[in-house]
């Protein structure tokens, strides 16, 4: 039977006793236990194995409440389901990783305990998981989702406009609360001079702290703001938080769960503009204690004056609560005072939807069309994809806080960075193209050179080129029967024609180039038939060759008239059959 955190569970003959009492969050001991009870069946259906795997279960629960309550402790011992969320899961996967190694199975066996648990609660309490968690519970480990990949980055004109909106929204704040604090200075106790304006209960908040609701019934409050706009003017909320995180978040690629934790002394040794920013990373192996150099400044596009304006505006509610964390402000609930750093407050639908609405993002799409949404992870990866890019690629120079595995992993694999991946490769063909072969020969109508080639072109091979008479297709050869694919001297050349591309004996005039215009139709198209690797290992050479080598020699007009010519498609311009195979 199945107590607050205590249970009992019949094997056959055997019963096995569980006492979780003696572990913090008794609600959501209490909800795992249930989990278990549930997904455990009985010994003579499943056979010896039921018992060892129902112990390890209570094992991997121990372990999980105890980490959850070390991440969040400023839940106390109150932490219940409505608390969990996707952040927390992924910390604990990381937490497994670095203790039992990234190549042991352990780790993966204890994470499905936990997600098979979870699981079973949502089934068992519909609708009490957020989207993000049932999203996140949907597969295991984070290698393992259903995309293949990581978190992507978001697009960089959506990442730059949830900058501009948070910084926006933040100016605003600043001048609501200093405009909160002018007034009042110059207001004076309402029980003597009257509820009725705002200076006067503006004044009686800053003496005795943020309304709550027995002062609702006061017609004063009503009129100018009920007790949640009033309180706007000196304290922020948790919507205002909303806005300082994303912020941060742009500007410094911290993540989330570190920026909810920052302490009020966090900025130190400041010099030349940099300013050091102190935080605590939970899911860190080894030393939890971190810190990053950020730019400091008196506007809100250094992070460092961000952290400072918060500093200042959160003053007032730090003095008056004691706490030394940065973030306190009102509850939207109780309009109590507190401390703002636990999981739930960024994560709270209602906020993000309304900092989507107000800000235009519904008129913007996400990667593949989809519509925008705020995850403040996405703007952490956004940021490493933006340090990624401005270094090249080059991952000793991007890799800073993590191990080149896991920034090459997590930051640089991801979809935001394919083009720049394909051009690398692009870029690295054309080096060694240019190592080891040398440019194609293209002569202009009149037999003028536009290569840069240095190979001497003989003018009878010249005046052959321009005639036709030396022509295999898809250019002309300066000497059949030396080919340097044959093995024999004066064998005809071994090799089918579409090789010519990369033969030092072909020679491009203006009369091949609807051939070579029509082979590059063919070899653009199979780009949507083979993988990326295989259309590269078949095609990419010869493709170089005609865009860089030969299309590039030639002007717009010249060009445009062989298009026009290749896409007549007479039988002159049928490819060869040798070409053909080359495709299956």
């Amino acid at each position: 039977m199945l107590g607050p955190v205590v249970f009992s569970v019949r094997f056959g003959e055997a019963e096995e006793h569980v006492d979780l009492s003696d572990l913090p969050c008794p609600r959501l001991a209490r909800a795992l236990g249930q989990a278990i009870v549930a997904v455990t069946p009985p010994k003579a259906v499943v056979g010896n194995r039921v018992v060892p795997n129902f112990r390890s279960l209570v094992v991997r629960v121990r372990d999980f409440l105890r980490f959850a309550a070390a991440v969040m402790p400023e839940h106390g011992e109150d932490i219940g389901l409505d608390d969990l969320d996707a952040d927390l899961v992924d910390a604990y996967e990381e937490r497994l990783t670095d203790q039992y190694g990234p190549n042991s199975s352990s780790a993966s066996v204890a994470m499905w305990q936990i997600v098979r648990l979870l699981r079973q609660v949502n089934q068992a309490h519909p609708g009490r998981l957020d989207v993000d968690l049932r999203s996140r519970i949907a597969y295991t480990m984070s290698e393992r989702r259903p995309t293949g990949k990581p978190l992507d980055a978001y697009p960089v004109p959506v990442f730059e406009a949830f900058e501009a909106a948070a910084r926006a929204e933040v100016g605003r704040i600043r001048d609501r609360i200093l405009v909160g604090e002018r007034l009042a200075a110059a207001g004076g106790d309402p029980e003597v001079h009257g509820w009725g304006r705002l200076e006067n209960i503006l004044w009686f908040i800053n003496e005795h702290g943020p309304l709550t609701s027995e002062y609702r019934g006061i017609r004063g409050v009503a009129a100018n703001g009920y007790i949640r706009g009033i309180n706007s003017h000196l304290y922020l909320s948790r919507r205002d938080l909303l806005s300082f995180h994303v912020l941060l978040a742009c500007q410094t690629g911290m993540e989330p769960e570190a920026i909810k934790e920052l302490k009020v002394g966090c900025l130190t040794n400041a010099a030349r503009g940099l300013v050091s920013v102190q935080y605590y990373k939970r899911r860190a192996g080894g030393d939890p204690h971190k810190s990053m150099r950020i730019r400091d400044g008196g506007n809100l596009r250094s992070p460092g004056g961000v952290l400072r304006l918060a500093m200042r505006l959160t003053r007032r509610a730090r003095e008056l609560g004691g706490y030394d964390d940065l973030w306190v402000s009102v509850s939207s609930a109780t309009n109590a005072l507190g401390p703002a750093s636990g999981a739930r407050v960024l994560l709270s639908a209602g906020h993000r939807g309304l900092f989507l609405a107000e800000h235009g993002f519904d008129a913007m799409q996400d990667r593949g069309g989809k519509p925008v949404n705020l995850d403040l992870r996405r703007l952490r990866k956004s940021y490493k994809s933006k340090q990624y890019l401005q270094a090249g690629g080059v991952l000793p120079d991007f890799a800073t806080g993590h191990t080149r595995e896991v920034a090459g992993r997590h930051y640089a694999d991801i979809g935001a960075h394919e083009e720049i991946h394909d051009q690398a490769v692009e870029d690295g063909l054309s080096e060694a193209l240019a190592v080891h072969l040398p440019p194609p020969v293209v002569l202009n109508e009149d037999g003028r050179r536009l290569d840069d080639g240095s190979q001497e072109v003989p003018l009878e091979a010249v005046r052959d080129a321009l005639s036709g008479a030396t022509d295999v297709w898809l250019s002309s050869c300066r000497n059949f029967f030396d080919s340097p694919f044959s093995l024999k001297k004066g064998a005809a050349c071994p090799v089918p024609p579409w090789v010519c591309l990369e033969c030092p004996n072909a020679v491009f005039t203006t009369r091949h180039l609807p051939a070579v215009l029509s082979v590059l139709g063919t070899i653009e198209a199979q780009r949507a038939e083979f993988s990326t690797a295989e259309w590269t290992a078949r095609f990419a050479v010869a493709h170089e060759r005609i865009i860089r080598g030969v299309l590039a020699r030639f002007n717009a007009l010249q060009i445009a008239t062989a298009q026009a010519i290749a896409e007549a498609d007479g039988p002159r311009l049928a490819l060869p059959t040798s070409f053909l195979e080359t495709l299956r």
